[in-house]
C-alpha cells in the first residue's frame, strides 16, 4: 500500500484497516482525502488476500462531511467544476459499493452530511453509542445528493424524507432503530464488535461473499422473468465453483473449509 496524508492505512491478518486521518477538522473530507480513499479503493481490487475492510476514523468523530477549506473554493466554482468535484465524491461511493469484499463501517463518534454517505453505503455498519448522525445540507441551501441512492436503500423514502427535509440529529440508538446501522455498543466495547463480525465474516466463502453482494446490487434493477434466470445461474456457478464445491464436501466431511485457517 502506498502512503498517504490525509487517510491511515494498515492490514492486520488480511483485513484492510482505513482512518480518516484529519482529527484535527472531525475527520472532514476534502478533494486530496477524497483522492486518496479512492487510490486505496483500486489497491483493494488488485489484491486477492484482502477479506474485509474497516472504514473508521482517528480522534472523537467518524466524519464531519465536507471541510469548511474546501467549501470556501466551491463556493467560486462554476457549474462544469462543481460537477466534476461533486462526481468524485460519487465516484468513491460507488468504488466502496462495488467492492467484493465486505465492509464495515466502525462509527466512534458523528457522522455529517458525506460522512453519513459513507457509513450508508457500507455493508455493516457498527457504531458507539456516542455517535450521532446529521444530513444538514437543506440548511445550507444543498441537499445530500449524491449520497442519497446508498441512504435510500439503508433507510427508505420515507425516513430519508424525514431527515433530507429537516436536518435533524439523529442518536446512535435512533440510528440502530431505522436500519441505518447495524448494531451499537458502548464506546469501550465497540472494537470487540467490530472484531467479532470480521471473525463471521472470514468464516464465509470469499467467493460466495463476492456473489450475495452481487446479487443484491443487480436484483432490484431486474425485471421478474430476468431474476429468476440471474438468481438460477448464480447459484448454479457457485455450486460448480472450487470453493462451492469445497464448502459443501467440508460440510459433508464435517470439517472446516479451507479458506479458514
Amino acid at each position: 500500500m502506498s502512503t498517504y496524508q490525509f487517510i491511515r492505512v494498515e492490514i492486520k491478518e488480511n483485513v484492510l484497516w482505513i482512518s480518516l486521518n484529519r482529527s484535527d477538522v472531525r475527520n472532514a473530507f476534502n478533494d486530496q482525502m477524497i483522492s486518496e480513499l479512492r487510490r486505496v479503493m483500486a489497491d483493494i481490487r488488485t489484491n486477492p488476500h484482502l477479506k474485509v475492510m474497516v472504514l473508521t476514523g482517528l480522534g472523537k468523530a467518524f466524519c464531519a462531511g465536507a471541510d469548511l477549506s474546501w467549501m470556501k473554493k466551491v463556493v467560486d466554482y462554476d457549474y462544469d467544476d462543481n460537477v466534476r468535484d461533486s462526481l468524485e465524491l460519487a465516484n468513491l461511493l460507488w468504488d466502496i459499493e462495488d467492492l467484493a469484499i465486505p465492509t464495515i463501517a466502525r462509527v466512534q463518534g458523528p457522522a455529517v452530511g458525506g460522512g453519513v454517505g459513507l457509513v450508508a453505503v457500507c455493508d455493516i455498519a457498527l457504531a458507539s453509542e456516542k455517535a450521532w448522525f446529521s444530513l444538514a445540507e437543506v440548511k445550507l441551501g444543498l441537499a445530500p445528493a449524491v449520497i442519497s441512492p446508498f441512504l435510500l436503500r439503508k433507510i427508505g423514502d420515507r425516513l430519508c424524507r424525514e431527515l433530507f427535509l429537516t436536518g435533524k440529529r439523529v442518536s446512535a440508538l435512533k440510528a440502530k432503530e431505522i436500519g441505518l446501522v447495524n448494531d451499537i455498543m458502548p464506546s469501550e466495547q465497540l472494537d470487540l464488535l467490530v472484531e467479532q463480525n470480521i471473525n463471521l465474516l472470514q468464516t464465509s466463502s470469499p467467493h460466495a461473499i463476492a456473489a450475495c453482494k452481487n446479487l443484491l446490487r443487480v436484483i432490484p434493477y431486474l425485471e421478474k422473468a430476468k431474476i429468476k434466470e440471474f438468481t438460477a445461474h448464480t447459484i448454479a456457478q457457485l455450486r460448480m465453483s472450487p470453493e462451492g464445491q469445497e464448502g459443501m464436501k467440508a460440510f459433508l466431511e464435517k470439517r472446516n473449509p479451507n479458506w479458514i485457517t
